[in-house]
């Protein structure tokens, strides 16, 4: 059935002209240079600190570790972070 699924949502992703990540609900990650961050589909910040940031994905976790670290901007789905991004992870 899994199977199935993926190739009806791959289809219908191909016809309508839509990004996978809108059909399968995948993470959208811009990066600026190792200085700043904005991570869209996100399900919330699990925690934060100025060298961590975990937030909950739809299929995993998601680390981001760097130095001094700040969220300017959160939104329900959305999060904009700054600082020196040493390294992102996804669990």
């Amino acid at each position: 059935m899994g199977r199935i699924n993926r190739k009806l949502r791959k289809w219908t992703a191909d016809l309508l002209d839509m990004p996978q990540d809108v059909m399968y609900d995948l993470p959208r990650l811009t990066m600026i240079g190792d200085r700043q961050l904005y991570i869209e589909n996100h399900r919330g910040v699990i925690r934060f600190s100025e060298e961590k940031l975990t937030l909950a994905l739809s299929n995993g976790v998601l680390e981001v570790t760097g130095a001094d670290l700040v969220i300017r901007t959160i939104w329900t789905e959305e999060v904009f972070i700054e600082g020196t991004i040493k390294n992102i992870e996804l669990k």
